[in-house]
């Protein structure tokens, strides 16, 4: 069964490309899924985090915390710079162009450890990485968005600082109490609880598809070039990045797949909540890109390894 939910969870990019797909073709097999429902929604995939946590894990982060934080530098640096100047180079009208800032400088999503886990890079490190930017991203996140997005339309800094805590603080810390002093009690939905945060990021995604569909048709493909411009760029410059430090190929990578992977329902909430509809479109959008470009990286990674250990 664990093994079953694994395969599920590892298929993370066929379930949001098939859920999006579905939505450009039927968009009211998504588009009940609402607002409210999205917010909810964002609650249980943090709370699914959460739930994986332990005060042993911030332990972790003291005793090493070097390349963890070169992760979360990397993270809030290269990704917002790369999400504004992407932005400007394609001349994405202000909806989307607003959409594309706001999901860069979002933290690592959760979908990023599944990555790391096919890529052989160092799973630890990741889901530390993406404990880390989570927690930054309560006070990153609505400041950088507002510094770089903020000459274009008027953004409420505080606003995305509050949404940021009811999404993201609460509820992560609300599963990591539950995991400290009731780990018996939850034990038997920890193995579920990737699976359901890969099919509510999915229902996210595709109710924001469904409900632009018409002009996702009419202006899609500068946009589809641009997110896929970001994301090619952020797993490049990821890697790099560690590399100029001089870090492993194993911590490189996992690097590479934290900058290059974005929290994209919490920029699809913030975007919701706070800016035109049309803002989450990219968010919605990058969610597809990241976990088709970090997948196929992952099993080059992955088949390239396999051929040296043969």
């Amino acid at each position: 069964m664990v093994r079953t939910l694994q395969l599920l969870t590892n298929a993370f990019p066929i379930w949001v490309l098939v859920m999006c797909g579905f939505s450009l073709w039927k968009p009211e097999l998504f588009t009940w899924f609402d607002k409210p429902k999205i917010i909810m929604g964002l609650g249980l995939i943090m709370l699914g985090m959460g739930i994986t946590l332990t005060f042993d894990d911030f332990k972790k982060v003291a005793k090493a915390p070097r390349p963890i934080f070169l992760g979360v530098i990397g993270q809030f640096l290269i990704m917002p710079f790369l999400g504004w100047a992407v932005a400007h180079l394609f001349q994405l009208p202000k909806e989307f162009a607003v959409g594309l800032i706001l999901v860069s400088c979002c933290p690592g999503g959760t979908a990023s450890n599944v990555v790391t886990y096919i890529a052989r890079a160092s799973l630890p490190l990741s889901l530390l990485m993406t404990m880390c930017s989570t927690f930054a991203a309560i006070f990153m996140t609505p400041l950088l968005t507002k510094g770089l997005a903020g000459q274009m339309v008027p953004v409420d800094g505080m606003g995305l600082f509050l949404s940021t805590v009811k999404v993201v603080l609460l509820p992560v810390i609300t599963g990591l109490l539950l995991n400290q002093f009731a780990g018996k009690a939850i034990a038997p939905i920890k193995p579920a609880a990737p699976l359901a945060s890969v099919i509510l990021i999915g229902m996210i995604c595709a109710s924001i598809v469904g409900g632009n569909r018409d002009t996702i048709i009419d202006q899609g493909f500068s946009l589809f070039l641009a997110i896929a411009t970001l994301h090619i760029l952020a797993f490049a410059f990821g890697f790099g990045f560690a590399k100029v430090f001089r870090y492993e190929e194993q911590i490189c990578r996992t690097v590479s797949i934290e900058v290059g992977m974005q929290n994209s329902g919490l920029g699809a909430v913030l975007a919701k909540e706070h800016f035109a509809a049309l803002t989450a479109v990219p968010c919605a959008i990058s969610a597809v890109f990241h976990s088709i470009i970090g997948s196929v990286l992952a099993c080059y990674w992955r088949i390239r390894d396999e051929k040296k250990d043969s």
